[in-house]
């Protein structure tokens, strides 16, 4: 009780601080009807992509402020819809079967080997067996709520598909294209003994002779497509470094490339396709055109379902 009236006293006081004061741990940044959210919660939340941020942009504290402002955002939306999800449990008179929590706890004791190091490692985590088995419930119930309401699999009409493409048809344009091997010698600047150029040349006289290009790639290939046979796939010209994309494209087809020198190594290519710039037609693009205004729908199912809550429930920012 002791602790609810001083989060209530932090929580009246919250909305008078300036932003120029450091934010508190314990103060308020949000409440769920009764349930408050605080800077520490979102602390919690997101210690581990902090650390991420803080090695990413290292030298770029503009970015790295932006960044971490957006993840804080993001971390804040996600407690408050889970507040909202289990307040709508709470009062909807839904049901949980405990055994749902007992076998997620007992895959955890078996991840870590037993009951006692999992106890060991929460206590190092600042939680007792108790609030880690809370959290265990309310994780539960939140995942079983959001699919009992949300549908995972939304059904999209041929003429939503058909729509899209017509009116996104630039994504679907495709630049001149090669289908490409290659092979590729780096140099190796501890050994004066060593050449690129000469080892690609006997690897390009094996070929001559009859040795299939694959073979050769899987063999002496150090690029990272070799255990493929040296395998580029297709690929446009934007995708490759200008003097190596200048000779794939002036190729033809089932043509090779003479032993190309660069400032890294040697190449060899092979272009066994070539096919000009187009449009995918839509019988190519549809179950991915498909797939992505599902996710859409999804999404939109899912907000129309949280702003339905937010519209029965207390929620009120004190923090900016």
């Amino acid at each position: 009780m002791k602790l609810l009236v001083i989060c209530l006293l932090v929580f009246l006081c919250a909305s008078q601080r300036t932003q120029a004061e450091p934010i508190p741990l314990n103060g308020v940044l949000v409440r769920v009807n009764d349930v408050i959210i605080t800077w520490k919660d979102i602390q919690n939340r997101t210690a581990d992509d902090v650390s991420f941020l803080e090695r990413q942009y290292l030298g770029q504290p503009l970015v790295f402020e932006q960044k971490l402002k957006e993840l804080r955002e993001q971390h804040i939306k996600q407690l408050v819809e889970e507040q909202l999800i289990l307040h709508e449990f709470n009062t909807g008179g839904y049901r949980l079967p405990e055994s749902l929590i007992e076998d997620k706890i007992n895959k955890d004791i078996k991840t870590y080997g037993d009951r006692l190091r999992l106890t060991k490692t929460l206590q190092a985590q600042g939680l007792t067996f108790e609030s880690y088995r809370t959290k265990v419930r309310q994780r539960i119930i939140v995942e079983a709520m959001v699919y009992q309401n949300v549908p995972r699999d939304p059904v999209i009409s041929p003429f939503k598909i058909e729509s899209h493409y017509a009116q996104n048809l630039g994504k679907f344009k495709v630049e001149d294209q090669v289908k490409l091997r290659m092979i590729v010698v780096t140099n190796q600047p501890n050994d004066s003994a060593f050449s690129s150029k000469k080892m690609a040349q006997e690897i390009l006289a094996k070929i001559e002779e009859g040795a299939a290009f694959d073979e050769m790639a899987r063999i002496y290939s150090q690029g990272s497509q070799s255990a493929e046979g040296g395998d580029w796939g297709w690929v446009e010209r934007s995708v490759l470094r200008a003097d190596l994309a200048d000779k794939a494209f002036s190729l033809s087809p089932g043509q090779r490339s003479g032993v190309m020198e660069a400032p890294d190594g040697s190449y060899l290519m092979l272009v066994e396709e070539k096919r000009t710039s187009h449009t995918k037609p839509l019988s190519e693009v549809r179950e991915e055109i498909e797939t992505a205004l599902k996710v859409e729908e999804t999404k939109r199912l899912h907000e129309k379902w949280i702003n339905r809550l937010k519209a029965k429930s207390f929620v009120r920012y004190y923090l900016e």
